[in-house]
């Protein structure tokens, strides 16, 4: 189809066949632009802190950038800065950032919420951890560390011999009457969790009900903050960093956390993986997802229709497989440490015919069991009363939070970096994207079910490869120096599709031979902004399913 075609539809603007026209974002901009920068991934726009919406609100508009995928907050000896990373839902390699730096001593910046509803609590989290405040925020608080603490973290200055002393307000009595509701009023306020099994971890719920219906909710999060950037960025990229990702979605996507900061680290020191290295990642990777989906439909099942001695059982029987084979790969049942710099720890264990044996007998039983899921979970009566039409998330509303992975493509967004964004050896392999149109809470079962089978054919055809590939030829890692020290303010934003959706690291050099700023986008802190809107009118039972449906982690949500 030529240029000139009239049936070709007309590209935003920016875009060209080619890519990003970055020169025509910054026409696009105008005014609000008053530098510009040359990040890793993408270049960025500087625009200035009181015109942050009119900039975003162009490129979203005008150029399509409608995902911020996420928020970077940090401070350097002259000045804060707030990153917002775009990219777009269509075609995620389209990148661009916007830079917004503020004074040392007035760090405010408009907020970016009206635009992207996602910066909500991404705004919040650098509030709290670095100190910038925002402009016009919904609601500018605390949102990991209580409202007491003193100080935020992640600054230069920061004190951490300080004391914690807790506010006289914190020992408030906690059965006073509520200002919020009225004598006539048939509002309650229910707390569910912090310590609850349907919250998937310490997660506290506040829920406020009209009748008998969810008219707010409110995820209290920030109970399992372990410091996880702040410990990366004390560690050298070569060495020390890699043990800790494992420890973000501790329960299931070990290896699938360790590629993300494997492939920022990478492409940001500029090393190549061997491609006999980049099918054992894919291979693993996805292991590492079906074992995160089984637990997914396992606990799932047990939160609507608290089905444990079968559903719970049956998914844990079968993730323990995955285990078992994970376990002859890295030597690990959880926190696997597998992956390098360049590559991975080492071969396929030895005799290599009994582990693709064992690796295929799996695969062989997997179409039988899922049958029996099918019959067990997707055809029960209840589980289909409890999930049809119930947690409703519609796309563009999906979209604006930032959702990805199962929670969007649930709500029929196609979107899914392992094909839009390619690493590792998936381009070369066949498999597909699974979406469903329902946007409840059943269309993200079955997305999660489907893709088991879709992970299954990418080991399938990693097996026959890994097979076949000649033993002179096995070349398992680069040659990677001892240390690393990309040249100061290098910085890169890269992400990978892990089992819950886009996880994102953001790094900043400064020369040495650890990062001066290691940022996680987290999936499950952006898909766990929803809960609200899939819970508004409908009921306490329905509220559970819906929390249930986005497989969150709380180690990943708090970091």
């Amino acid at each position: 189809m030529s240029l000139e075609d009239p049936t070709r539809p007309e590209l935003p603007v920016g875009e060209t066949e080619e890519g990003v026209d970055y020169d025509a974002l910054e026409s696009l901009l105008g005014d609000h632009v008053i530098g510009r920068e040359e990040h890793v991934n993408a270049e960025a726009f500087v625009v200035r802190p009181d015109e942050v919406q009119d900039a975003l609100y162009l490129l979203r508009d005008e150029a399509g950038f409608d995902h911020c995928s996420c928020v970077t907050a940090q401070e350097y000896e002259d000045r804060y800065e707030s990153i917002y990373h775009l990219k777009k839902y269509n075609d995620p390699t389209q990148e661009v950032g916007v830079v917004v730096p503020t004074s040392k001593d007035d760090p405010v910046s408009e907020s970016a919420a009206p635009v992207y509803r996602t910066a909500d609590w991404h705004e919040r989290e650098a509030y709290d951890l670095v100190g910038i405040e925002y402009d016009d925020h919904p609601d500018l608080r605390r949102i990991l560390l209580p409202e007491s603490w003193q100080g935020h973290p992640l600054s230069l200055d920061y004190d951490q011999e300080q004391p914690q002393v807790v506010t006289f307000t914190e020992h408030a009595n906690p059965l006073q009457e509520d200002h919020r509701s009225g004598e006539d009023s048939d509002t309650m306020f229910l707390n569910i969790g912090p310590h609850h099994p349907a919250t998937h971890g310490v997660l506290h719920l506040k829920t406020t009900l009209d009748g008998e219906q969810v008219a707010d909710v409110e995820s209290d999060i920030g109970y399992l903050h372990r410091c996880e950037e702040q410990i990366c960025q004390q560690g050298t990229y070569r060495h020390q960093i890699m043990p800790y990702p494992d420890r973000w979605d501790y329960i299931s996507a070990g290896i699938l956390n360790e590629w993300a900061y494997a492939r920022a680290a990478e492409d940001m020191a500029d090393i190549d993986v061997p491609e006999y290295a980049q099918v054992i990642r894919t291979m693993s990777a996805e292991l590492c997802r079906i074992a995160s989906h089984m637990l997914a439909l396992g606990t799932f099942a047990l939160d609507v229709y608290g089905d444990f001695t079968a559903i719970f059982m049956y998914a844990t029987r079968d993730r323990e497989v995955v285990q078992n084979i994970l376990e002859d790969l890295t030597g690990q049942r959880l926190m696997f440490n597998y992956l390098r710099l360049g590559g991975v720890a080492w071969d396929l264990p030895e005799p290599r015919e009994e582990f693709f044996e064992k690796t295929r007998d799996f695969l062989d039983d997997l179409p039988e069991k899922l049958e029996e899921y099918h019959n067990l979970v997707t055809s029960n009566e209840i589980f289909q009363l409890r999930c049809v039409n119930t947690g409703v998330l519609e796309p563009e509303v999906a979209k604006s939070y930032g959702a990805t992975g199962p929670v969007a493509r649930g709500s029929g967004i196609d979107f899914d970096l392992r094909r839009d964004d390619p690493y590792g050896y998936y381009d070369e392999l066949d498999w597909d994207v699974v979406t469903e149109d329902g946007c409840d809470n059943y269309s993200r079962v079955l997305v999660r079910m489907q893709e088991v089978e879709e992970s299954a054919k990418i080991i399938d055809q990693c097996i026959d490869l890994l097979e076949d590939w000649p033993e002179e030829d096995r070349t398992i890692q680069s040659n990677v120096p001892r240390t690393l020290k990309p040249d100061a303010d290098t910085e890169i934003y890269r992400s990978v599709e892990a089992a819950k959706g886009e996880l994102g690291i953001y790094m900043r050099a400064d020369g040495t031979d650890k990062p001066a700023r290691f940022k996680i986008r987290s999936p499950c802190f952006s898909n766990l902004q929803t809960l609200p809107e899939m819970s508004q009118g409908e009921y306490i039972p329905d509220l559970i399913a819906s929390l249930g449906s986005l497989d969150i982690v709380l180690g990943e949500v708090d970091r």
